[in-house]
């Protein structure tokens, strides 16, 4: 399914402080939409059907219109069923009023997407009755004997069986791989060579969007430092890398200045089962070596947030929840992490994170000790100070939660169809901290309101759309309900939403 015929659908380029108008003419079968991804509006141009609207009906149009109050790179993709997966998706640029706070000669948008050529439904049925299906990545009688090598007979045995009683496979870094995704640089494949052109002596801004439906990528343009200069569309104070990691519906802005002819822009996915790759030169035609992708990360116990678990205790445990906490030594790992009621004895959740912490400083697996300095949100702050300055009148706590073999996805235990609606009152503050207690990344979006992200001591670090949480994190983030009506709050990977990981805030007076 395209938009305009084109994918992705057009690039929408607004002016800050002025008001758009959007017709949207749905010419498919079934009903459709389009959100606005981390644009402040109000709740009825907000695209979600069900909450705040019902839909576009087949045949019909809907006539989108609000005033444009920020600036910088976003996206814009359906909020029904499949169809982000299918094509429905898009880039937006929003032009700043004032002056912006760096300097470019020419600006280029990099989206980043995922394609299969499998019905999303079928794909999502095949997760259902087997989570691993895609993981073709899963260890070898090799791996085993290279291991017995490295570690002992006994540490990997046991390293095994533990694996085995929890139900779960260390190589899960992505649910949908390679197997089945080819992955896209603006709507081309690798072998396709995306190129985008400059003149000799430009300096870049590069807007580099995760519109992908399951796929985190690690970025990187080898023989190019990136200054990041913006993060979900807000300024951060510029930070230069070598690679960053770009979660589900993330946007990262950065600046370049190339001093050779050409140069390979390079996103693998998390999980190194692909990659998206186009290059930047002074004319089409030209390539730059394309380098191998990283060997795959295996998730650890200290990821999980279980370090220092002793084996012993996980004997004939069957799965996660069930276990006995005071045999676990923490191994100095963060704090102990108390959970939800809903989620003992809960089929729908197979695991709870013993230890957690922040993590914000830690690139993710697969990126650590790599040799190149790759970006963490602990490098991201703000060019404002925080823009409420209140601090919240209260705490809400939200695990994510899942089951691995039965492709089950929720927040506390409770899946979006079983969920109240999360209430906050019109002008507070509040602090949301979230927990992940699955092995799985989990990108967690809230609609219409800011993610205002805290460090570990509380203090604001930047300003998001999205917040990525990995294995064994907690993080903390405030958000002023400033915006009256429903909105939805949900994992951007589209398998894990439609599954469960979803629930409705509501703003009242």
């Amino acid at each position: 399914m395209t938009i305009n015929g084109g994918l992705p659908g057009p690039q929408l380029r607004w002016r800050e402080g002025d008001t758009v108008t959007l017709r949207v003419k749905n010419r498919l079968k079934d009903m459709t939409s389009i959100h606005w991804h981390g644009i402040i509006l109000p709740a009825n141009m907000d695209g979600v059907p069900g909450l705040s609207f019902h839909g576009i009906e087949p045949d019909g149009t809907y006539v989108y219109q609000f005033k444009v109050k920020q600036n910088g790179t976003y996206w814009y993709h359906s909020h029904s069923g499949f169809q982000e997966q299918v094509g429905v998706y898009g880039p937006l640029v929003i032009d700043a009023k004032e002056p912006e706070p760096f300097e470019y000669d020419r600006d280029l948008v990099v989206m980043l997407t995922d394609w299969t050529d499998e019905d999303p439904a079928s794909l999502m049925k095949t997760l259902k009755k087997q989570s691993d299906y895609y993981n073709t990545h899963k260890r070898t009688v090799s791996d085993f004997i290279h291991d017995v090598a490295d570690k002992g007979w006994s540490a990997t045995v046991a390293d095994r069986k533990m694996w085995a009683e929890m139900k779960m496979n260390p190589t899960d870094i992505a649910d949908v791989s390679g197997a089945t995704y080819t992955y896209l640089m603006n709507g081309q494949a690798p072998n396709s060579n995306w190129t985008g052109t400059f003149k000799p002596g430009e300096k870049l801004r590069l807007r580099f969007i995760n519109g992908s439906a399951m796929s985190y990528f690690d970025v990187r343009i080898p023989g190019l430092k990136m200054t990041v200069v913006a993060a979900d569309g807000q300024y951060v104070k510029p930070v230069s890398v070598d690679e960053f990691r770009i979660a589900t519906a993330e946007t990262y802005d950065v600046i370049v200045e190339p001093t050779q002819d050409a140069y390979t822009l390079f996103a693998q996915s998390m999980d190194r089962s692909g990659y998206a790759r186009g290059t930047l030169a002074v004319r089409s035609g030209m390539t730059a070596p394309v380098p191998e992708l990283d060997p795959r990360p295996l998730v650890t116990m200290a990821d999980m947030g279980m370090a220092g678990m002793d084996h012993g205790a996980m004997s004939g445990m069957g799965d996660m929840a069930g276990m006995d906490h005071s045999k676990m030594s923490m191994g100095g790992m963060g704090e102990m992490q108390s959970h939800p009621t809903t989620e003992s004895n809960n089929p729908l959740v197979d695991m709870q994170a013993m230890s957690t912490s922040p993590k914000l400083d830690d690139p993710g697996m697969g990126l650590r000790e790599n040799g190149r300095k790759v970006l963490t949100y602990s490098d991201l702050k703000s060019t404002f100070e925080d823009p409420d300055g209140r601090e919240p009148s209260r705490t809400i706590e939200l695990h994510l939660t899942g089951h691995m073999e039965k492709f089950s996805w929720s927040f506390n235990g409770v899946k979006f169809s079983d969920a109240e609606p999360l209430k906050l009152k019109y002008g507070e503050r509040v602090r949301i901290v979230l927990v992940n207690d699955t092995m799985m990344t989990h990108p967690i979006h809230l609609h219409g309101m800011w993610s205002d992200l805290e460090d570990e001591n509380g203090q604001f670090l930047v300003r998001k759309h999205t917040i990525d949480m990995p294995p064994g994190s907690k993080r903390s983030y405030r958000v002023t309900a400033d915006a009256l009506g429903r909105w939805a709050y949900h994992c951007h990977l589209l398998y894990h939403m439609e599954m469960g990981m979803f629930r409705e805030v509501r703003v009242e007076e």
